[in-house]
């Protein structure tokens, strides 16, 4: 008996101290929260874009100039690209993905991009609209020495040069760019951009090096020229530097942009909605409002119809939600309206697996058995029941978030954790506690506080 109690002040405890956790106030980061009072302001979780406000911006995809057999592989290619660009602002779990040409979308390439937090359509239409076109480019084979003007500190007066004369294009370009870096000068502390060509890149800079020792080569970004370094050797290795009058910002900026990839195929703005923090907001008090009153609501009945077995039922309810909020938020998982649905749906899961087993207990009550007797075999025989209504939840769930979209996915996944965690909450906490209370004398004040409903049931 003793083992028990302590068992059952362990876990009262432990979930304390995890209520303590997951509704410790913390400041939150995201500009949006702060004019709001929602509960989530106080307490951080991750918020989609319907619950946090965001921005929702819908693209066509031009895949005409693409093979058909290709087009699913270039729209998973330019999903991806927008992903890394979109990471690379810092947006807290950005949403981007296809949406298929067919019966139902009709025949156009879709890219749904969701930005949560980000309610500036314009900012949010430049971070994913620029495409960054790295060249490079070499001189042209007549003398243009007098044209170019050279400052104090030996660096080439870009102004002096007619650019579209001094140098033709070359085969080099972004696209066999493998990775860019940020570094610092050495002597100057200036900061400047590392470039990484892959294989077929390194060949065609070894080549351009070769043939133009003691000539620039001018590197270009987005048609404007950006540096125009001298060639004094070859250069085999595919590794190249871009100086100039860079702020660590510029800089890291640039490198960013190069990193992200220029996009696979050409894309053009459809629509474009913002929610407000204030919309979401009102759809998180709602949310919150609905899960705290059904769960008065069912706790009031689970300890009005099953008394002291209800009362055990509701402590472990709590629990659960502790467990389940603290999952939320460690993982994390990114909340929104479907999936605070899914939730709330789970606490009625966890209750059904008690009033299965409160169920057993009276019947074993009412044929003669102890309360001891009664806890152990009420949860023997409720378990099978248990344990195929929540694996056919699971199902259910692994199928929504399979085929789904992310709505979808954010309800089944909380709907799934919600299954899993009752069943421990049910089948583990609940029956340590009724174990140690089965202990208690009996009388008929205790097989009253067992009983359930207005019926009563004594010992034939």
């Amino acid at each position: 008996m003793w083992k028990r109690t302590v068992l059952t002040l362990l876990i009262l405890v432990l979930a304390g101290g995890i209520a303590l956790f997951v509704f410790k106030s913390e400041p939150r980061l995201n500009k949006n929260f702060e004019n709001q009072s929602s509960f989530f302001r106080k307490f951080p979780f991750r918020l989609g874009l319907d619950l946090s406000g965001g921005t929702h911006l819908v693209y066509k995809a031009d895949v005409s100039a693409v093979q058909e057999g290709e087009i699913g592989n270039s729209m998973d290619a330019l999903r991806d690209v927008i992903e890394r660009r979109v990471n690379l602002f810092g947006v807290s779990e950005p949403v981007v993905q296809v949406q298929r040409g067919g019966f139902v979308s009709g025949e156009e390439e879709k890219l749904i991009v969701d930005l949560p937090g980000v309610t500036d359509i314009k900012q949010a239409i430049e971070m994913i609209g620029q495409t960054p076109l790295l060249e490079f480019k070499v001189e042209t084979p007549e003398d243009v020495s007098r044209t170019v003007k050279v400052d104090k500190d030996g660096k080439i007066d870009l102004g002096s040069l007619n650019l579209s004369q001094q140098f033709t294009d070359t085969e080099l370009t972004g696209r066999y760019l493998e990775r860019a870096t940020l570094e610092f000068d050495q002597n100057t502390r200036e900061p400047i951009v590392s470039l990484q060509f892959n294989d077929v890149g390194t060949k065609l800079f070894a080549k351009i090096t070769k043939n133009n020792i003691g000539k620039m080569v001018a590197i270009y970004l987005d048609g404007a020229p950006i540096s125009t370094p001298v060639v004094r050797e070859e250069i085999p290795n595919g590794q190249a530097v871009i100086s100039g009058s860079f702020t660590p910002t510029e800089a890291k900026q640039l490198v960013g942009r190069l990193n992200s990839g220029a996009l696979p195929v050409p894309i053009s703005i459809l629509s474009t909605t913002t929610i407000g923090a204030i919309l979401g907001d009102n759809a998180v008090n709602a949310g919150v409002k609905a899960a705290v009153m059904g769960f008065l609501l069912v706790v009031l009945f689970l300890i009005l119809w099953y008394r002291l077995p209800g009362l055990v039922a509701a402590i472990s309810l709590c629990i659960f939600i502790s467990i389940i909020l603290t999952l939320f938020k460690l993982l994390p998982v990114t909340l929104t309206a479907a999936g605070i649905a899914g939730f709330i749906i789970s606490i009625g899961i966890a209750v059904d697996a008690n009033v299965l087993i409160f169920e057993r207990m009276k019947e074993e009550l009412r044929s003669g058995h102890t309360i001891t007797d009664a806890v152990k075999l009420g949860f023997s025989h409720a378990w099978f029941s248990i344990r195929d209504s929540n694996i056919s939840y699971l199902i259910t769930a692994v199928i929504l978030f399979w085929f789904g979209t992310s709505l979808i996915k954010g309800f089944a996944l909380t709907l799934g954790m919600g299954v899993i965690v009752s069943m421990f909450s049910a089948i583990m906490v609940t029956r340590i506690f009724l174990s140690t209370l089965g202990f208690i004398e009996e009388g008929k004040v205790v097989r009253f506080l067992f009983n359930s409903g207005i019926t009563r049931t004594q010992k034939p």
